[in-house]
């Protein structure tokens, strides 16, 4: 068909070929079909088709006019559309269309076609995408610029791309909106507001999340444009952060969440933006400033950002946040420090003093997400932490909050388990963590019983998991075991033995629950459940749960046999899992989700089941022990030398034959153990003797063939065996076999016979074997052992010096140091002690005998036949067993009615010796006696002598001893309601007149009215009165006054007509009292009771006699400062141990340093010591710390952290010397002038005691000053006590010196100490093995407490610090939170060679008369046993 000729000019329109009249005259579908028509012609048109172009004018004008743009069909709008975007192309680039409306109409017609796209699946969807490509090509948008509404036609294009997207299309889809889009941006004058939010907006997280593929878009759009964009970008936000113009964009609430998808999409469209944050960082609103910090953290912490290091001064400014005052602030930078830690390990640097600042933070939440961030970081990779970071989590398992050291302690134990137990990232790693074990098991000393159950289930789940096979567990085992540090070693041994005991108590109540129902039973129960409840998480509920679960034993017989399984001693590991099990699907209830009483039964279930140990668990220990023995183990890789694993296994054995001694009971186990006896390592052998001794109960019924082998060997080790061998040689014998006095006798008459005193290398062992025997069958050998004592150990032994001591000046060497002729002497006083002990009778006089030995021994210094051949150390040793055996001796009643006062009061003065481990090896002696209630109560009142030891360690843990003590009676009275009759032996408010007495009679109280003497007095009275006074349960002040008033009605027991003693004893009582009322406020109310005095101390009240008399000088009133007792715990000492609340300043040569009294060589802290002890050093931290970390103040008034940190027992050290040597020291001439005028102007013997720190806080005198010059300049090399030193305590200042000498010697002063060890020769001491491991594991338990969170002051901080008065220490224990912030800022300190104590202040010498001397009718000549 020819075209129609009409030329366009004419309005008439021409039509393709085959094209009739498109009108609206027609139907619809013959549109359609001929649209399609024109269609085709267009599409098959170019732009050199001038002809065609001038020809089909008209028709594109038509197509173009409201007709076609209304119309209300879909199909004819879009071919309409195909036909436009094709003469867009043909005329390009001038339109047909000139009409500014028209093209906008226009446009904007084609845009609401493309709506068509998101259809992917229309039949027309191809149409609509040729609309897109042709328009994308050709960029027929562009001839929009000119228009006025051009920003309305491009912003309704974007929002039109944006919604149809999705996620259908292709790439090819994808790629022209792109391009048409793109080419708006890049070709156009200007980016309005509008069209920069259209595209912006799906960048926003909400819209993100609802259409990704829209996001995509946009973020092809913005790198397509970046450059052409980034300015628009940067004034949009420079309007909204800097001018706060929010109302120009509705996205102005979403800038920071489109900054950060910004900056992921290309970062150089945030280059003139970033700067901008720097400065919102610093913002006053404290919303805004969180909002950049998340964004930050989030843009820092990607995983490939480079922002840190590309904009360094931001990066600095964000870690500065970390010390934003708002808490929420400081929250979301910690979280965000596990990010940057995986992402960017070389930002840890920066972040690790932050990090270190915020686990100090006062906010619980704050310290808890330190502790997520680091252990998150670290479980994935622990290269990414440093130590530094570890330590912060290591720190946190001492915070106050439950929540934060529960996070820190499951850390850890992740991280151990992890890297250590499942080797993930080689040795090196497990090296680096190896220190994770000792610190969790530290924890198992704390006092809080979550703390304890925690270790309990880390334990059991990470660090030997019981869900591994029995070999392979007990492979574990054992090496955890040999790589432990000592503490841990006890933490272990006593989570052991409390489990074990725990599981002892709920069998007992399975065993009351099966008995008849009495009212005598359900007592039995009510006590039973009780104790029960004190081992379980908040008593209170606990206590609910356990009678409920108590009941449902008595009615429910499957639970109780279940338990009854589970506590038996033969239960296996395996029947132990299934036994929990069941109990706790019967117990459990589907619909109850949280359970609470089911949660407290799991927790009891879990203390008591033998998930590790069983019989098949020893065979397997047993079998990897004598694998180390063959050199067949793998001990070696695993990073334990042999003899050490060997050693520590039978170690291991010995701890479990106490709690499990029935899992021994097999041939194999005994004959392994047989072997080990005749191993050359003694302390294996002494190991395995230990073992059969708790196990060997069925071996003479059972096992005839080891008995017949073992009998030998013990007869052997008995008779010429090492003495600790010797020892539990014969309790061996003891426990195992029916015939043991005939075995006795053949070890005894041998023994006995071959005792030679000149061959005393030989003595010591028949000595303490016959001292067992002694004491496990005195009626057997009742005859021969009193000839014995009387002849042999008396005349030969003790009362004969063979060969002269080395002449040194030490007080202390160390055991293989002491003459052989010393140990002899110790072993012969232990040996005549356990006799006594064995007789439990003083019928023949042969205690009271002993006891005036005793007393002579302590009265002569240690040198009883006073010849001067001892030397100065062994008499040390001997001051010490003399002591210590008056102390074992007062545990028996019958000893103890005979014990008098003036040998009590003598045994007291051990305590301030002038040797400082004899003072400490008594004190534990004394504590650990008292701790078992087997001491009487007037032995605690030698801890007041405590306050006088110039150690300040030595005084925390005595503080801290006594603490324990009296919660020890106070708990007992409490569990014991029935023993009112016993009150005045275990109530501890009773010990306030003991006190008083011992005080009145101290040597060192020598003039009535002596302000200074007073002063120690009043000192030591607050020593007792302080903890006493902490807590006023039933009005106890008023109860202690009354006590101190009642006394002050009698007199002196020991010298009722003496005035001088009386007015002593008035004064003292003085000086309580004033103590009492100056530091109670409820001491006027009644008395609870009418105290009951001891009658063996003072007299009955004369009712005709009424001492109303005031005995203080008008002056001791200004040192009676008002103020409520501390409250004092049990850990109280421990973690604030006493230290200066207010110190004084002075200068370093205003101080005299005081160092041991045992040379370098003779203090064995040796490295290896030391470095197995370095791990309990921590810290409690508070939960009120400052934002930012301090750097340590040594000389800070608060300042209440001792400087050591590792358990006072186990810790190497040598012990103060009071008096001051080698270096700034008084001469040795001017101290023995001193000590020789002391002498002829008493008359008395003298006792040196321990140099006292004076009260006072007043300033010091002239002549004070001038007499510490003096001592500076005289200073003395040799490393002394006094030549004419006496033993008692270290002295005071000569008692003939001037009264301005006398003044200045009360001067206080400062020193460094070191202390040594004290390794006692008297280990063998105890009467039964078992009893005494159990003392030493609780004495330990309580030194390491003692120190398990103190830290080491740095030396040149303690060289800086000042005096203090204790007077003012004693209030130190109540510190505030900032006292806590303090603390936790100081840094932790390497122990390196040594491990150095903090700085005392030491009087100047004052030898001292001893007021009971005189009172001892006592030879030391003649001793008959009759």
């Amino acid at each position: 068909m020819a075209h129609s000729k009409t030329r366009a000019n004419d309005g008439k329109i021409t039509y393709p070929p085959g094209v009739k009249e498109i009108s609206d005259k027609i139907s619809k579908e013959e549109m359609v079909r001929r649209l399609k028509m024109v269609v085709k012609t267009f599409m098959d048109m170019d732009q050199d088709s001038e002809e065609e172009k001038e020809l089909y004018l008209n028709l594109a004008l038509h197509l173009a006019s409201d007709f076609f743009l209304k119309h209300p069909d879909k199909d004819v709008r879009l071919l309409v559309a195909c036909c436009l975007a094709d003469i867009f192309r043909i005329y390009a680039p001038e339109a047909p269309y000139t009409s500014p409306d028209k093209l906008k109409d226009i446009f904007m017609f084609i845009t609401r076609q493309l709506k068509g796209l998101e259809d992917t699946k229309s039949p027309q969807f191809n149409r609509y995408f040729y609309l897109l490509e042709n328009i994308a090509w050709v960029k027929s948008y562009n001839i929009c610029f000119e228009l006025e509404d051009s920003n309305e036609i491009f912003t309704q294009l974007y929002r039109t791309l944006f919604s149809v997207i999705n996620n259908g299309h292709n790439q090819k889809v994808h790629m022209h909106m792109v391009d048409l889009m793109s080419s708006i941006i890049c070709e156009g004058d200007t980016v309005s507001q509008e069209l920069l939010d259209t595209v912006l907006v799906n960048l926003v997280p909400a819209h993100k999340n609802l259409n990704k593929q829209a996001y995509d878009l946009a973020k092809a759009l913005l790198k397509r444009t970046a450059q052409a964009i980034e300015p628009y970008i940067t004034n949009f936000f420079n309007q909204v952060l800097m001018l706060g113009k929010t109302s120009i964009s509705d996205l102005s609430e979403h800038v920071f969440d489109l900054i950060l998808e910004l900056y992921n999409i290309d970062s150089h469209l945030l280059l003139s933006v970033l700067p901008q944050l720097e400065f919102k960082l610093k913002s006053n609103d404290n919303e805004e400033r969180l909002q950049v910090v998340k964004l930050l953290a989030k843009m820092f912490g990607a995983k490939d950002s480079e922002l840190a290091a590309q904009n360094k001064p931001l990066w600095q400014c964000y870690l500065g946040r970390f010390n934003d005052i708002h808490v929420p602030i400081r929250l979301e930078c910690v979280k965000f420090a596990s990010h940057c830690l995986m992402n960017h390990p070389d930002l840890a640097k920066d972040l690790t003093e932050y990090l270190k600042v915020r686990s100090h933070d006062p906010e619980e939440a704050i310290r808890h997400d330190v502790i997520v961030s680091i252990v998150t970081a670290a479980k994935k990779d622990l290269l990414l932490v440093n130590d530094h970071l570890l330590n912060f989590v290591r720190e946190r398992t001492l915070d106050k909050r439950w929540r934060v050291r529960k996070e820190a302690m499951m850390g850890l134990a992740q991280i151990y388990k992890k890297y250590s137990l499942q080797s993930e990232a080689g040795k090196e790693a497990s090296k680096q963590i190896a220190w994770i074990k000792d610190k969790l098991l530290h924890i198992y000393y704390q006092n809080s019983i979550d703390d304890r159950l925690l270790v309990e289930r880390i334990f059991a789940q990470y660090m030997v998991p019981h869900n591994l096979e029995t070999n392979e567990r007990m492979k574990c085992l054992y090496y955890l075991y040999a790589t432990l540090d000592l503490n841990a070693v006890k933490a272990l041994n006593e989570m052991w033995k409390c489990q074990n005991l725990l599981r002892h108590q709920v069998k007992d109540l399975v065993d009351l629950i099966k008995q008849p129902k009495t009212d005598a039973s359900s007592k039995a129960i009510f006590s039973k459940v009780m104790v029960i409840t004190r081992n379980l998480p908040d008593p209170g509920k606990a206590q609910d749960f356990m009678k409920k679960f108590t009941q449902v034993l008595e009615d429910d017989d499957k639970i109780r046999h279940q338990l009854e399984m589970l506590v038996s001693p033969t239960c296996s590991c395996k029947q132990a899992e299934g036994c929990v099990r069941e109990i706790t699907k019967k117990l459990g209830n589907p619909k109850q989700p949280t359970n609470p009483f089911l949660e407290m039964i799991k927790f009891l279930l879990e203390r008591i089941a033998p998930v590790h140990i069983d019989t098949e668990s020893i065979s397997a220990l047993i079998k990897q022990v004598n694998k180390s023995i063959d050199g067949t183990a793998d001990d070696e890789d695993e990073g334990v030398p042999t003899d050490l694993a060997i050693r520590a296994g039978l170690e291991l054995l010995k701890v479990l034959s106490f709690t499990h001694p029935i899992s021994f009971h097999s041939a194999e186990t005994f004959e392994s153990l047989l072997a080990c006896l005749k191993m050359d390592d003694e302390k294996v052998a002494e190991a395995a003797l230990q073992i059969f001794k708790n196990t060997g109960s069925k071996i003479e019924e059972d096992f005839t063939h080891i008995r017949s082998a073992l009998l030998p060997v013990l007869h052997h080790k008995a008779k010429k065996g090492p003495p600790r061998q010797a020892k539990y040689a014969i309790h061996c014998i003891h426990a195992i076999f029916s015939s043991k006095e005939t075995q006795f006798a053949q070890i005894f008459e041998p023994l006995h016979k071959s005792l030679d005193p000149s061959n005393l290398e030989h003595l010591i062992t028949p000595l303490i074997s016959i001292g067992h025997i002694a004491l496990l069958a005195p009626d057997q050998f009742a005859a021969p052992l009193k000839s014995l004592v009387a002849t042999f150990i008396v005349k030969d032994v003790l009362m004969t010096d063979r060969m002269p001591g080395k002449k040194t000046t030490k007080l202390w060497v160390p055991d293989e140091e002491v003459s052989p002729e010393t140990l002899v002497k110790i072993q012969a006083i232990k040996m005549m002690v356990r006799w006594l002990l064995g007789m439990k009778n003083n019928h023949s006089k042969s205690g009271t005998s002993t006891l005036r030995l005793l007393t002579t021994i302590l009265h002569s210094d240690g040198d009883l036949t006073e010849q001067g051949k001892i030397s100065k150390p062994d008499m040390s040793r001997l001051r010490l067993a003399g002591a210590s055996a008056i102390v074992k001796l007062a545990q028996e009643p019958c000893y103890h009615e005979i014990i008098t006062l003036e040998q009590y009061q003598l045994c007291a003065l051990a305590i301030n010796d002038e040797c400082y481990q004899v003072r400490q090896a008594f004190a534990q002696k004394l504590h650990k006696g008292l701790s078992r209630l087997r001491l009487p109560l007037e032995y605690m009142a030698i801890c007041a002598l405590c306050a006088k030891d110039p150690v300040k360690e030595r005084r925390a843990h005595a503080r801290q001893c006594l603490v324990k003590n009296i919660n020890v009676r106070r708990e007992y009275l409490k569990q014991h309601a029935a023993v009112s009759e016993k009150l005045l032996s275990l109530l501890p408010e009773y010990v306030v007149p003991y006190t008083i007495h011992l005080l009145a009679h101290d040597p060192d109280y020598v003039k009535v009215q002596d302000i200074e003497q007073l002063k120690d007095i009043k000192e030591c009275l607050w020593f007792i009165l302080e903890i006493l006074m902490s807590k006023n349960e039933n009005n106890s002040h008023a109860f202690i006054r009354k006590m101190v008033e009642n006394i002050k009605q009698t007199k002196d027991a020991q010298g009722p007509e003496d005035p001088k003693m009386n007015e002593k004893l008035y004064t003292v009582c003085d000086i309580a009292m004033n103590i009492i009322i100056s530091k109670s406020t409820t001491y006027s109310l009644e008395s609870p009771k009418d105290p009951v005095l001891p009658a063996r101390y003072f007299t009955q009240p004369d009712k005709n006699f009424s001492n109303t008399k005031n005995y203080l000088p008008p002056e001791m009133k200004s040192f009676f400062t008002p103020g409520k007792p501390k409250a004092a715990n049990v850990l109280g000492a421990v973690n604030k141990p006493l230290s200066s609340a207010g110190k004084q300043s002075q200068s370093k040569s205003s101080r005299m340093e005081t160092v041991s009294n045992a040379s370098s060589n003779s203090n064995p802290s040796s490295p290896g010591r030391i470095k197995s002890r370095l791990d309990s050093t921590e810290l409690d931290h508070s939960e009120n710390e400052d934002y930012t970390m301090a750097s340590p103040l040594p000389a800070k008034k608060n300042d209440k952290r001792d400087d050591s940190d590792i358990s006072e027992l186990e810790k190497p050290r040598s012990r103060k010397k009071i008096i001051t040597d080698p270096e700034d020291k008084l001469g040795m001439d001017d101290l023995s002038k001193l000590g020789q005028e002391s002498k002829l102007r008493s008359g008395q013997r003298g006792r040196k005691r321990a140099a006292v720190i004076s009260e006072s806080e007043e300033p010091q005198w002239p002549e004070e000053k001038r007499l510490k010059e003096d001592v500076l300049e005289s200073e003395d090399e040799q490393n002394s006590p006094p030549k004419k030193g006496r033993r008692g305590r270290p002295p005071k200042a000569a008692a003939g010196a001037t009264q301005k000498e006398e003044s200045a010697a009360k001067t206080p002063k400062r020193g460094r100490k070191k202390a040594t060890p004290v390794k006692p020769v008297e280990e063998e001491e105890e009467e039964g093995e078992e009893e005494g491991e159990e003392e030493e594991r609780q004495m330990d338990i309580i030194e390491q407490k003692s120190k398990i969170r103190q830290y080491k002051t740095p030396r040149k901080a303690q060289q800086r610090r000042g005096g203090r008065t204790k007077q003012t220490a004693t209030k130190e224990n109540e510190s505030g939170e900032e006292m806590e912030a303090f603390q936790s800022n100081s840094p932790i300190q390497d122990i390196s060679q040594e491990v150095t104590m903090e700085e005392e202040e030491v009087s100047t010498v004052k030898v001292r008369k001893s007021m009971c001397i005189d009172r001892l009718a006592c030879g030391n000549t003649h001793w008959v046993f009759q």
